[in-house]
């Protein structure tokens, strides 16, 4: 997705001069070519990252289509004043991608990983937040929504997927069909679920939008009963948009994801996967215990009285 992201500006550039690319010095030999044909309408900023956000708004205020790119920590976590009071606030139209979301770049530390972002990006009214599952996939839904006058934030994975959906902004897809449970899978997360659903008898939704989330065909899809998200961030984004999909269903709801905790342990990203349980091995260990029927009968805690 990272060698993807810079081509896609490139023709975004070329075919639109509204186009401004900054970026805070990640991907300075990517962006080689849009520089150098474009050198008006790019520019890299340097580990100023709330500078550049606001630099970027004032762009937008001008008519622009501001595209800002780094790492996932530094773009939403050290800058997330800035989206939410110069974009949010302002209702002002932009592009945010990054990279290094969760822990993809595990390797450099806990400076370095933003498991958080997309559950703030989603509490930003009017923000609008895409987990593509594969360079096609963002290509096609950065080109789709890159203009439409929303503050955007496109999470791109170390990850990708094996096979490219025909994804749409804002909708979710039908990959699998099935009657015990309904299985949402996030991005990069399909080909784990996928795997980790061989031979249950399970519905599988594909989301690459995560706002606006897709209710209608969730509503469509649940079959009642069993409902697990499978997601890599922190679990739970997606939460109260499936809460109101599903007001008048009873949902017995399980969420995989990264669990809300610093990983203090040294490796790179599929060993953290290993450690979090989220290799396709993992989920389906999960998926069975959320599957199991309950082994206990519900008891009221008792009350004592002081």
């Amino acid at each position: 997705m990272r060698q993807q992201f810079p081509n896609t500006v490139h023709e975004l550039m070329k075919a639109n001069d509204k186009v401004v690319l900054l970026f805070g010095d990640v991907g300075t030999y990517g962006f080689r070519h849009c520089a150098a044909e474009f050198p008006d309408r790019v520019y890299n900023v340097g580990i100023l990252e709330q500078s550049m956000m606001s630099i970027a708004a004032g762009i937008a205020m001008q008519g622009l289509i501001p595209v800002v790119h780094t790492i996932a920590a530094f773009l939403v976590e050290r800058a997330f004043e800035q989206i939410k009071d110069d974009f949010g606030y302002q209702k002002l139209g932009g592009n945010f991608v990054s990279i290094g979301g969760s822990y993809d770049l595990a390797s450099w530390g806990c400076t370095h990983e933003a498991p958080s972002d997309v559950g703030l990006v989603k509490n930003i009214p009017g923000a609008e937040v895409v987990v593509p599952g594969t360079p096609a996939e963002f290509d096609h839904l950065f080109k789709q929504s890159y203009d439409n006058g929303h503050p955007t934030y496109f999470r791109l994975s170390a990850k990708s997927n094996a096979e490219t959906h025909d994804v749409s902004f804002g909708k979710a897809n039908v990959v699998k069909v099935g009657a015990e449970a309904t299985i949402i899978a996030v991005g990069p997360m399909l080909d784990r679920v996928l795997e980790a659903c061989k031979g249950l008898d399970v519905t599988v939704l594909y989301y690459t939008s995560l706002q606006p989330f897709d209710q209608e065909t969730l509503r469509a899809n649940f079959r009642g009963g069993r409902l697990i998200v499978c997601e890599p961030y922190y679990s739970g984004a997606c939460a109260a948009d499936i809460a109101s999909a599903l007001r008048k269903y009873p949902a017995a709801t399980t969420y995989i994801g990264v669990p809300r905790e610093f990983p203090h342990h040294y490796g790179n990203v599929d060993d953290i996967d290993t450690v979090f349980h989220l290799t396709a091995g993992g989920i389906r260990a999960q998926i069975e215990e959320a599957l199991s029927p309950e082994e206990e009968t519900y008891r009221a805690p008792s009350l004592t009285l002081r």
